[in-house]
């Protein structure tokens, strides 16, 4: 499959990350540019998609910053693991419900891989693990597509400190928590980035 892969080792700044993805959206939108996934860390921040509302801000204080993907407010630091894409569905039979399908089960399988089990929710957008009756969010999804080209992506929570959710109420979900991939088994994690890739190729392969 011709798409480029593209990792970034240190934090990229959360608006030089969208203008990049908005070019390369034009560039493949004219031919000009392979499709992307790309592996990367955000320094602090909160963000709001085109869903969220003021009441999802609990402490008034924090910075927001606005930006045109779906789903509602959630926070973005280190220790999380974020992929964005910018991926054209004229390839994949113009499904978005089937391309979330494939983002859903690309995480799902990743995680299991560390014999940790998480599920979606058809009325909760995300990657949800339960654990002594308790339901949490491991993995926030959201997404924009604009001539049926899709962008932004995911958010994986491996050891990102949790009580940065404590200002927002997490994608507007006041029920549920959020936890991270350590939170459930302190384990080693260095080789997730390569083995959600690979599963992410295959999914979309299929």
């Amino acid at each position: 499959m011709n798409i480029e892969i593209k990792k970034s080792k240190n934090p990229v700044k959360y608006e030089d990350a969208i203008e990049y993805m908005e070019s390369r959206l034009k560039d493949i939108n004219e031919k000009k540019a392979k499709e992307l996934i790309w592996i990367l860390e955000h320094e602090d921040l909160y963000t709001a998609g085109t869903s969220f509302e003021e009441k999802d801000i609990i402490d008034k204080s924090i910075k927001i910053i606005k930006t045109n993907r779906g789903g509602k407010i959630t926070y973005h630091g280190p220790g999380q693991l974020i992929c964005y894409f910018v991926l054209d569905l004229k390839k994949r039979n113009k499904d978005i419900r089937n391309f979330i399908s494939i983002i859903e089960k690309s995480i799902i399988a990743t995680i299991n891989e560390y014999n940790i089990k998480t599920y979606a929710d058809k009325n909760n957008i995300g990657i949800w693990h339960n654990k002594d009756s308790t339901t949490k969010k491991i993995a926030a999804i959201g997404i924009r597509v604009s001539k049926w080209i899709a962008y932004h992506g995911f958010a994986i929570n491996i050891s990102n400190d949790l009580k940065k959710y404590n200002a927002i109420i997490p994608c507007g979900i006041e029920d549920k928590g959020i936890t991270n991939l350590k939170e459930i088994n302190n384990q080693n994690y260095d080789d997730f980035e390569d083995k959600l890739i690979n599963n992410f190729i295959s999914n979309l392969e299929k």
